[in-house]
């Protein structure tokens, strides 16, 4: 845990990535509950359109709300884009470089399986190993790393390509034992079969895979590097935004023509969709630097800048403090006769518990480092 001053443009500091990494976080720490209660006060029932934009795609397809952890690895990119050249900068040695990426590794890992593993149920049965978006973290940050450290530009680029054509063609031209080559269906695929086969009885049993998809994982956070490096040149802000809005425009073309051979699933990560949710990374980073750093407009911002700030703390905690349940016991009564109005009071105070921590930590200048 480190604790340094609030950041302010005076200090440099790329004030869009922490605001853009809060607004994504905002979402999964009850924003979303505590948003959709507020529209449905004055519009309902809710669009189907707009409710499809808050749910998962069940397998092949893409909405907003599948973004999310695509979005959350693309930003831990783009910092590492700056915290490496200053560490670099700052004499820092490989093997002291190093020391600290697998301690993150591991403490992000270990983190994961506290937050969705059932690692603090201390019972075997339950463990869940590898199920989390902190892990898929852990191993695209350390990918990256290595990249970062021992390859150039050139060389990042070639090992991002190999990456999302490798598993494309693993996952089309392997064989799955039973099914064939080229299976793509939820309960039967390589990515799946891989999983099942290493982690036995402590997978966690969803569509999702997490192995094999490391390789998208890694993908994924290497293309935010490369969005950090753009925003990390000494250029005008014209030709930054320029270069966020066309690789953005070159992935979802990419990701677009990729899905008709290799479909869009988050579920396994596939290549097309790491290139369709990079676009939107790419472009939604341009539009918060856009109006952030670059038009100046801010004081909007600093509920997600609180967020950002503190953003594994705003993850791990709704995972591990059962207030939600706490809030139903004690005023559950009271509110729920109450219907929209009660959810919505209910949805707002689980919301501003979690937020309200994360105020009075930045209040307090108190930033937790891994």
């Amino acid at each position: 845990m480190s604790q340094s001053s609030p950041p302010s443009p005076s200090q440099g500091r790329i004030m869009s990535v922490d605001v853009l990494r809060g607004f994504d976080m905002f979402w999964i720490i009850g924003g979303k509950g505590f948003f959709l209660a507020f529209l449905s006060l004055f519009i309902h029932p809710l669009p189907e359109k707009l409710q499809h934009h808050f749910t998962h795609v069940e397998w092949v397809g893409f909405s907003a709300w599948d973004l999310i952890m695509p979005l959350f690895l693309f930003i831990v990119g783009v910092s590492m884009a700056f915290s490496f050249r200053k560490r670099l900068e700052s004499g820092a040695n490989l093997a002291g470089l190093y020391k600290k990426i697998l301690r993150r590794v591991l403490i992000l890992f270990v983190l994961g399986m506290i937050a969705q593993g059932n690692l603090l149920h201390f019972d075997l049965s339950q463990l869940h190993i590898y199920c989390n978006t902190l892990q898929a973290i852990a191993v695209g940050y350390l990918v990256t790393s290595i990249c970062a450290l021992h390859l150039r530009f050139a060389g990042q680029i070639v090992v991002t390509i190999l990456l999302l054509v490798g598993f494309c063609l693993l996952m089309m031209f392997v064989p799955v034992p039973g099914h064939g080559a080229g299976v793509l269906k939820p309960d039967a695929n390589l990515a799946l079969f891989i999983d099942d086969f290493i982690l036995r009885g402590f997978s966690d049993g969803t569509p999702y895979t997490w192995i094999l998809s490391s390789m998208g994982f890694a993908a994924t956070t290497l293309m935010g590097l490369f969005g950090g490096y753009v925003l990390r040149e000494k250029r005008s802000h014209l030709w930054k935004l320029t270069w966020l809005v066309a690789l953005g425009a070159v992935c979802l073309l990419l990701g677009w023509a990729w899905g008709l051979f290799f479909p869009i699933i988050k579920h396994i990560w596939s290549s097309s969709m790491v290139l369709w949710a990079a676009g939107w990374s790419y472009w939604a980073l341009a539009l918060f630097y856009l109006i952030i750093d670059v038009a100046g407009f801010r004081k909007w911002s600093f509920p997600f800048m609180v967020i950002g700030m503190n953003a594994i703390v705003a993850y791990v905690a709704p995972h591990v403090l059962p207030y939600d349940a706490l809030y139903q016991f004690l005023f559950g009564g009271i509110l729920e006769p109450m219907e929209r109005f009660g959810v919505f009071l209910l949805e707002g105070l689980g919301f501003m518990t979690v937020w309200g921590a994360l105020y009075f930590m930045y209040r307090k200048k108190i930033f937790v480092r891994i």
